[in-house]
């Protein structure tokens, strides 16, 4: 339970009695700067709600189904309601609260009145419902229901922007907020189960649909504001400008128009809202954020980290090189890469600077390599089951299509760090300063859950099944190891889930509003028009641009959002280009997650610059350096399909061998650094060209890549000064 006295402490390394290095901390929950902690029966109050909110969404997907809208509406009004509970919309007080500040309080207190008064006119319109009407009151869904709740919604973020409270204390301003929450959900149910439902952006919709829309999608964009920052508010204000701006722009920019009503009556509807981003969100998200936080419960995230020390520690530069697999471990489970970041780079960020690494070149491989995680199959940071969800592909062809590119990627990052390390000459961890590697063995049985995920994948269980039975493993499995987990952890690992899930459930919700805007005004198409354009002069030029575009979506997201804005925007036009669905979706897929870590809006680098205490430009910058080979990837599979495994078993391993090397030749070519020693311009030239080539992965241009990589062996052999390196 989440108390007052919590600290939003970075995992620690003990030392045992053996003097070795034990991990801990890395599975406790971190505590935003705008969270509140509360005591006493707020706390506790708090808690249940988290605790039923998660428990609400194990009851419907394995038990007992609830009608599609209904349930993505109460989905998202939870973890709105979670979220005004739990997220100040202004910074903490110390003490008592400014005088001037406390109109605050008496305004919130007035509009209180118009909050409530619409919540009660939606029992009314249920009452009618349930009698047998038809339609319902015109002057009853405007005047009694849709102006007290715009204005009340409107003026309590307002007001909610200047209220500063202690910590503890709860904010009446979002007690408002909740309200309004409440009363859009609930007018929203009682319309979507009549026939009422069908009229949706018709002239015949009801007007109480559109103010309803109005007031949560402004709920939505206070709260990613609150939890994910202004990035993705400021893209979907500009999309939702688009709507009204669009009939008075110039070329392909330009469309007929929509009225307010008829938008809005549309956007809180499967094509926006409560379309494929809140569908993944309330079923396949919810429940692999339980999942990671079953296993938080349990303290497999110290052991995945424990073992990466044990495993990685002795070579050069070894914690580098434990942040590439613990984080790549911890990644896939956790929605966004700056978490991620949060949770591992507190730990290994610190022991990189120790070995040697600049503070600077510490935060960006944490930063790439948690980024990294984004793209480890099975679980993808929930970016496989959006993909699963809009191209109707099933999941178990995206996880296995995933593999060699997350293995490129990765070995893209621990080639880069170690060749910064032999060229720098940094040591290794001491063995007496690491884990026992054969002690952590004997606990290996912690993988289980995942295990049983993956085999349950690709035994034909659905994903709600599969990701189910690993969560019932993680408890089991904790009876074997000394956190073991019983009724209390249960109800713990529910809470937390409960508090996880706000951030990525609002962020899909109001990317949700982008993609309905995208759907509705046909922005999309038109944009897919103008890459065939392209496409007639250079498909290359083609790529590049859907790259651009990609990664300028991207920027300041969190992968899921920016993943879901781009499959809208660039991967249709991919795919009218003649490219296969799956590689369209994986191009686009690949580049909104290194947007994280691409200059200048780089939210992983920049998190990690905060632990790392570096520049956050010059972070973000090393951090694209080092990840340089992942914005290469997906050119790879475009171009070669057996990288994705579409080919023979022969094709595939030729491609993935050949496509080691060029990653590899690649990192020596950026790092000035080949056969130990330091590389002459000459050679990093000719290294660059042979990594193009065997990238290119054709027979002619991978014999082409083994000339020029001989030349370069050759030349910097007769070239060649020794230097003093470190062993491995």
């Amino acid at each position: 339970m989440t108390t007052s006295s919590q600290q939003n402490q970075a995992p620690v390394s003990t030392t045992g009695a053996e003097d070795e290095l034990l991990v801990q901390g890395v599975d406790d929950e971190p505590v935003e700067a705008n969270r509140r902690l509360y005591r006493h029966w707020m706390l506790w109050a708090v808690t249940l709600f988290a605790i039923a909110y998660s428990a609400f969404h194990l009851y419907t997907l394995n038990i007992s189904p609830l009608e599609t809208w209904s349930f993505r509406i109460v989905h998202v009004c939870g973890a709105l309601i979670l979220g005004y509970l739990l997220f100040s919309g202004a910074a903490f007080s110390e003490g008592r609260p400014p005088a001037g500040r406390r109109w605050t309080t008496l305004a919130a207190g007035v509009l209180l009145v118009p909050a409530v008064y619409a919540l009660v006119q939606t029992g009314r319109m249920y009452e009618m419902v349930q009698g047998g009407a038809m339609r319902l009151p015109v002057e009853l869904e405007t005047w009694h229901f849709g102006w007290p709740l715009l204005a009340a919604t409107g003026l309590g973020i307002m007001v909610s922007w200047f209220h500063r409270r202690d910590r503890a204390r709860f904010s009446v301003p979002d007690l408002v907020l909740v309200i309004c929450s409440i009363a859009v959900a609930s007018y929203l149910l009682v319309v979507y189960n009549t026939p009422m439902r069908m009229t949706t952006g018709t002239s015949f919709a009801p007007l109480g649909i559109s103010f309803a829309a109005v007031a949560g999608t402004a709920l939505i964009m206070e709260m990613t504001r609150r939890v994910a920052g202004l990035a993705l508010v400021a893209i979907a204000l500009i999309f939702l400008g688009y709507v009204f701006a669009g009939p008075y722009l110039p070329g392909f920019l330009s469309y007929p128009g929509l009225s307010v009503q008829r938008f809005f009556s549309q956007v809180y509807t499967d094509a926006g809202v409560l379309g494929p981003t809140t569908a993944v969100s309330s079923t396949y998200i919810i429940l692999f954020i339980i999942f990671a936080a079953f296993l938080q419960a349990s303290k497999v995230g110290d052991y995945f980290v424990n073992f990466a020390f044990a495993a990685a520690g002795r070579s050069r530069g070894g914690p580098a090189k434990v942040s590439i697999f613990a984080s790549g471990l911890m990644g896939m489970i956790n929605g966004t890469s700056a978490g991620n970041v949060v949770s591992t780079g507190s730990l290994t960020i610190p022991l990189m600077k120790k070995v040697g690494y600049r503070k600077q070149t510490a935060g960006a491989v944490e930063a790439a390599a948690s980024t990294g995680g984004q793209i480890m199959p099975p679980i993808m940071g929930a970016g496989a089951f959006i993909m699963a969800e809009i191209t109707g592909i099933p999941y178990t062809e995206i996880a296995i299509a995933a593999i060699i590119p997350a293995i490129l990627y990765f070995a893209s990052v621990y080639f880069m760090v170690d060749l910064e390390a032999a060229k720098t000459g940094m040591r290794g961890m001491r063995s007496d300063e690491l884990p026992s590697l054969k002690r952590l063995a004997r606990q290996a049985y912690l993988f289980a859950p995942i295990l049983i995920l993956i085999v349950s994948l690709f035994m034909g269980y659905s994903v709600i099944r599969a990701g189910t039975l690993a969560m019932a493993s993680a408890v089991v499995v904790s009876w074997l190891s000394p956190h073991k987990m019983g009724f209390r952890s249960i109800l713990k690992a529910l809470e937390l889930s409960g508090i996880m899930s706000v951030q990525i459930i609002v962020v899909c919700a109001c990317a949700g509003v982008i993609v309905g805007v995208i759907s509705l005004t046909g922005v999309g198409a038109r944009f897919s028009s103008l890459l065939l354009g392209v496409a007639e002069t250079s498909q290359l030029l083609a790529l590049i641009f859907a790259m651009g575009i990609s990664i300028l979506l991207g920027m300041g997201m969190p992968t899921t959002a920016a993943y879901a804005v781009a499959a809208s925007v660039v991967a249709p036009g991919l795919v009218k280009l003649g490219i296969d669905p799956l590689t369209a979706h994986f191009f686009v897929f690949y580049f909104a997650v290194v947007s994280a870590i691409t200059p200048p809006v780089a939210l992983a680098s920049y998190a990690a610059a905060g632990i790392s205490g570096a520049n956050a430009m010059g972070t973000s910058v090393e951090s694209f350096r080092i990840g340089l080979a992942a914005f290469i990837v997906p050119f790879m599979f475009f171009y070669n399909g057996a990288l994705l495994m579409d080919a023979g078993v022969l094709d595939i391993s030729r491609a993935l061998v050949t496509a080691l090397v060029g990653v590899y030749l690649l990192s020596s070519a950026v790092q000035g650094w080949f056969l130990r020693n330091q590389a002459a311009t000459v050679v990093r030239l000719l290294l660059l060209v042979a990594a193009m080539m065997m990238i290119a992965g054709g027979l002619v241009t991978d014999l082409g890549g083994v000339a020029f990589a001989v030349a370069a062996f050759l030349l910097q052999k007769k070239q060649a000064s020794p230097v003093l390196t470190a062993r491995v």
